[in-house]
């Protein structure tokens, strides 16, 4: 080690115990030193924050490697990394590129080293096959909770370049692993940056909920000290298949890409992004129908996923932490055909998404869900709402109440539930409802979030409903409780029971109060449980109080 190097561990060492985090807009590190921006509003941020190695090259398709340190360097902290290049993304989309794995910060202006403030890592969401929910700004929430915890945003791998598998020549989950390489940055050096690395709470939307719970079942339930609560927004249960099973994607992959040979993989490998991305759409399931809308995704490896999540949960193979997990009214509407007019379409929908469903219990779904309009049938779309409220709570809501009652199951009492009923006028106006994921927008404040809804901006409709999810959510990251720190006036959120199944309903106007989930719920969910053997979720049922078998009353959507 030179003397240079020497030096600079030394001063970095000493800068760790006594120097202000955002001091001269820099923060020095044993790796490096990064500088940031002061806002006006008491917040400071460091974005483009490199937390692992480009993975370009040899490093495509390869689990990701650490950075390298600059001896000193200080690294810019002012723009944004690129977004990583997304399923049937353009491959002149200026926007994103293949070095992609960066994260963001976003502070209060005057943490130093020892303030030791809770973190809130936020994981986006995208189906695994692009970042939906690019740049949001943590600012919001910094200032939702007095100033009192730290934000961290991060792109990870999607499509082929984070979920390819090749039998044993790539290690599998590679979007995933990105995350928990992330986390580990954190714990590395988000103490300089004045977070505490001992009180992380794992959050996301969607497919980031989704990865929520896969980073929580991870190697079996292994506690790695990475994180120690988690919120999620509308958990995503997909088709999941084994490492050998998923081969036909790489199969039409590479030979699309014109790498058909037993040296495909370094044919690939020295192909351009752009060449990638002219043939990165996906594939069918064998069998389906059609192309799901999201082809890729992760997979059974026998090492970080050992089992599909239902029955992760199911057995209790699941770090045991504090967790919010909660979805909205109209969870499927944004995913489904508007066009679609037959119980037929409906179906092939249902099939082309989880092509293991059988026509036996396609015809059960078609009896748990009539269809609401059948008055005006046939006609176009007149079962868009019926295939939406069917695959909403397939894929969302019952596995979210899966998931909460399995925390109890399993002895942990902090288990949350919620059910976001918002409307938003112009949603409403488009048939939406409530939709997937729409409570976003108020947890990060429409002011942080792109194309947020207008009526949730400052003396708009739903302006009342930000300060009080807010609220909540900045509570459960500072105290791993929702109610210590709640708005005055908001409703007390009791914990889950399999028993009672009270959840917090979030009303439009800003309301709150608790609901039981009703009968009707409880009866679709027991059943999709039921089945998750054929849709690939696989389960070991779990105690719920109300059976299927005998019980096929009609869903009278809201």
């Amino acid at each position: 080690m030179t003397n240079r190097a020497v030096r600079w561990l030394a001063i970095t060492a000493l800068c760790q115990l006594i120097c202000p985090a955002a001091a001269g807009l820099t923060v020095n590190t044993t790796c490096n030193a990064y500088t940031g921006v002061v806002g006006s509003d008491g917040t400071a941020q460091w974005l483009g924050i490199r937390y692992a190695a480009p993975p370009v090259g040899n490093l495509r398709f390869m689990p990701p490697q650490d950075t390298s340190c600059s001896d000193g360097l200080q690294l810019p902290g002012s723009t944004h990394g690129k977004l990583c290049l997304a399923t049937n993304g353009s491959p002149t989309d200026s926007n994103t590129s293949e070095d992609c794995l960066y994260l963001d910060l976003y502070t209060p202006a005057n943490v130093t080293s020892r303030s030791k403030l809770p973190v809130f890592f936020f994981i986006q969401g995208g189906g695994f096959n692009s970042l939906s929910n690019p740049n949001y700004n943590g600012r919001g929430l910094v200032i939702a909770s007095g100033h009192n915890i730290i934000v961290v945003t991060l792109n990870y791998r999607v499509g082929p370049y984070g979920f390819i598998t090749n039998g044993d020549k790539i290690t599998p989950n590679n979007g995933l692993l990105d995350q928990r390489k992330a986390l580990e940055w954190v714990h590395k050096y988000i103490s300089y940056f004045g977070g505490d690395p001992g009180h992380v709470v794992l959050g996301g939307d969607s497919a980031g909920a989704a990865s929520v719970s896969l980073q929580m079942a991870a190697y079996g339930g292994k506690d790695t000290d990475l994180f120690h609560a988690a919120a999620a927004e509308s958990v995503s249960f997909a088709t999941v298949l084994t490492v050998e099973e998923s081969q036909y994607q790489y199969d039409n992959f590479a030979i699309a890409a014109g790498c058909a040979g037993s040296d495909s993989l370094a044919c690939l490998r020295s192909k351009t992004a752009a060449e990638l991305q002219a043939v990165n759409k996906g594939s069918p399931y064998p069998g389906a129908p059609g192309s799901p809308i999201y082809p890729w995704n992760p997979v059974l490896d026998g090492d970080l996923i050992q089992n599909l999540t239902y029955d992760a949960f199911a057995d209790g193979n699941f770090v045991k932490i504090p967790l919010i997990v909660g979805d909205d009214t109209n969870e499927g509407t944004i995913f489904t055909p508007q066009s679609t007019a037959t119980i037929g379409a409906s179906d092939t929908f249902l099939k082309t998404q989880f092509p293991y469903l059988t026509l036996d219990q396609l015809s059960r779904i078609n009896t748990l869900y009539p269809n609401p309009n059948n008055a005006s049938c046939p006609s176009s779309g007149c079962y868009w709402r019926q295939v939406s409220n069917a695959y909403g709570d397939m894929r969302y809501t019952c596995p979210g109440l899966f998931i909460s009652s399995a925390m109890i199951e399993f002895d942990m009492p902090k288990s949350y539930s919620y059910r976001y009923n918002v409307e938003d006028p112009t949603q409403v106006a488009q048939g939406l409802g409530v939709p997937h994921t729409v409570e976003v927008n108020a947890i990060f404040g429409p002011n942080n979030v792109p194309g947020a809804p207008a009526s949730y901006f400052p003396n708009a409709t739903n302006a009342a409903i930000v300060p009080v999810i807010q609220a909540y959510w900045t509570s459960f990251i500072r105290s791993f409780d929702p109610n210590k720190y709640r708005l005055n006036g908001s409703a007390r959120w009791d914990v889950w029971s399999p028993d009672t199944q009270d959840r917090l309903l979030f009303e439009t106007g800003g309301n709150t109060k608790m609901e039981t989930v009703d009968d009707d719920m409880q009866s679709r969910c027991s059943y999709f449980h039921s089945i998750g053997v054929a849709v690939r979720h696989e389960i070991q049922q779990l105690r719920f109080p109300i059976e299927v078998e005998n019980n096929l009353e009609t869903y009278r959507p809201t």
